[in-house]
Order: structure tokens, then C-alpha cells, then sequence
């Protein structure tokens, strides 16, 4: 792999903030940030993201080549828990499998930004509908994980509300805010865009790096409970997130996308939730260990993914679409 491509995205003024942040919790710096800050620029982040989405898509309208993308994406969501569920069941029992599966069949918007970045400080074009995957992707995998307690459990006594299971899944935070962006954006169009690009382009940036400061900080103090989980599940918060973008590049691949929506695709194939899924499984799965499923994601597979993955998943992308 060109060592030039991690050096460049290490050099992301974004990404050298989020070293800045673990930086700061391991030198014992006082540095803290505000809890409703970064609650803040996560909600704008998604806001800008979804409303450009939307603009995006009505500029390419609804083709073949962006429902196949849809559909790819959605099986991705479903088959990713699947597969992972079984795996860690050789080490785990059936919720910390499941609940660890769940996390890793969603994904990650804040590494889907990063990607985006990376690919446009290379100058490589990605469609904007591609934001409408991020959003299909996100909420399966909770009811993905939920049937696989059921299927793998004896205990008589667990009812799901599935109601609320649902209403998480579907209703939660990011994922409202994110579709009604993306449903805005299409109804406003270049009109929209134009109005509101001071607030959804211009500060975009300054926002992604103050939220990824605060990403390293939260990271960094979820080191120690790597001690937890041992060398399987840390191995397996690296390997998997290869294996499972590598099974995004061959789709991508076969369906014929373009070399930016491929690395997009496969970063969110890679990608695990460190929001919308604990939260979920906090809710329905009070028997999984949380330090489990939230450091493996959040302290191996998120710093994994926008260090190494990125630019790793752009070179399987150089070599595969020669």
C-alpha cells in the first residue's frame, strides 16, 4: 500500500485533532469539552451531511445505478451481524454476541465524514446520495441482534417491548434527524443549497475537527477497558472491519461503482455504531457488558478505521478497479 495515502490522511487537520484529544487524556491534560457541545456538532454534522444527501440525490435522481446501491447497502446491514454473531460466539455468550454483532452490522457517520473529507482533499468525486445508504444502514442491525437473542436464548421470561425497540431503531436521534435532512434537502434542491451552504458548507470542517477533538478524548478514556476484553475481541475490532469492507469493495465492484462511492461504501461496511446501537441494546439487552461492545468500537475499530482503514480500503479500490 502507498504509505503516502495514510500520511496524507493523517495529516487531516481533522484527524491530527483527534490525536490531540487522546493526547490529552493520556499526558493527564485538564482538557474537557462540555457535554452539550459535542451533542451539538453531532446533530449539525448529521444536519449538514443528510441536507447535502438530498440536494445530491435530486440532482442524480433515482437510477438504476443508486437503487442497486440502496439494496446493497441494506443486505450489507442485514448479513454483517449475522455472520460476526457466529464468530464471537466461539469466545462470547449469546448477548454479548449479539449485542457486539448489532454494533458492528451499523455504522459510523463520524467515519463516514472522515472518509468524505479524505476523498475530497484527493480531489476524487462521491455521489451525494450515498447519504441515503449511511442512513439505511443504520437502524437493521438492532433488530438483527434482538432476533438472534431470541433464536439463541431459553429464557421464558424475556419479552421485548418491541415497540420500543423499534421506535430506537428507527426513531432514534441520528437517524430522524438524518433522513428529515435528507427529505429537506430534497424538497429545497439547489434553491435550499444555496441558502443555507454558509452554514451547512462553510462551517462544516471547523465543526468536523472540534467533534473529532472531542472523539479522541472519549477514545482515550476508553483504553482501559480494552483490558476487558482481551485479545479476541481487540483482534477481532480490526480483522472484521477488513473482512467486512472487503466484502463492500467486491459488491461495489460488481455493481459497478464509482471509485468514491466504493470507498464510501465499503467504510460504512467497515464502520460500527458507538450511539444509536448501545443505546438500543442498553435499552433491550441489559444482560450484554457494555464495555464490550462500546470500547471495542469506539477505542479499536473508530481509530482503526480513519488511520489505517481509509486509505487501506482506497488501495483494495486502486488495485480492484484497474
Amino acid at each position: 500500500m502507498d504509505g503516502s495515502l495514510i500520511v496524507s490522511n493523517i495529516l487531516n487537520p481533522p484527524v491530527l485533532f483527534f490525536f490531540l484529544g487522546m493526547t490529552a487524556v493520556l499526558v493527564k491534560s485538564d482538557l474537557e469539552i462540555p457535554a452539550p457541545i459535542p451533542k451539538l456538532f453531532s446533530l449539525y454534522l448529521l444536519l449538514a451531511i443528510g441536507f447535502k444527501g438530498g440536494v445530491e440525490l435530486v440532482k442524480s435522481g433515482v437510477t438504476q445505478e443508486v437503487l442497486l446501491t440502496l439494496l446493497a447497502a441494506m443486505l450489507m446491514a442485514c448479513i454483517v451481524p449475522l455472520y460476526t454473531f457466529f464468530i464471537l460466539k466461539i469466545k462470547l455468550d449469546t448477548y454479548d454476541a449479539a449485542a457486539i454483532a448489532a454494533t458492528y452490522g451499523s455504522i459510523s457517520a463520524v467515519t463516514f465524514i472522515t472518509a468524505s473529507a479524505f476523498l475530497t482533499e484527493l480531489n476524487i468525486d462521491f455521489d451525494g446520495y450515498m447519504v441515503a445508504a449511511l442512513a439505511l444502514m443504520e437502524s437493521p442491525a438492532i433488530i438483527v441482534g434482538l432476533i438472534l437473542v431470541n433464536l439463541f436464548t431459553v429464557d421464558e421470561k424475556r419479552e421485548f417491548a418491541w415497540s420500543e425497540v423499534l421506535q430506537e431503531a428507527f426513531l432514534n436521534s441520528s437517524v430522524f434527524l438524518l433522513v428529515g435532512s435528507l427529505l429537506i434537502g430534497m424538497l429545497t434542491g439547489e434553491h435550499g443549497w444555496q441558502v443555507l451552504e454558509p452554514f451547512t458548507q462553510g462551517m462544516f470542517y471547523g465543526v468536523l475537527t472540534f467533534f473529532l477533538l472531542d472523539m479522541g478524548l472519549v477514545a482515550a478514556r476508553r483504553l482501559k477497558d480494552l483490558q476487558k476484553t482481551g485479545v479476541f475481541l481487540i483482534s477481532f475490532a480490526i480483522l472484521i472491519p477488513i473482512l467486512n469492507a472487503g466484502i463492500g469493495l467486491l459488491i461495489a465492484r460488481f455493481i459497478n461503482m464509482p471509485q468514491g462511492d466504493a470507498l464510501l461504501f465499503s467504510v460504512l461496511c467497515a464502520s460500527a455504531s458507538y450511539i444509536a446501537v448501545p443505546a438500543a441494546m442498553r435499552l433491550t439487552v441489559p444482560e450484554a457488558n457494555p464495555s464490550l461492545y462500546v470500547s471495542t468500537a469506539l477505542a479499536v475499530t473508530f481509530p482503526f478505521n480513519i488511520i489505517v482503514g481509509i486509505p487501506l480500503y482506497l488501495y483494495g479500490i486502486n488495485l480492484l478497479w484497474r
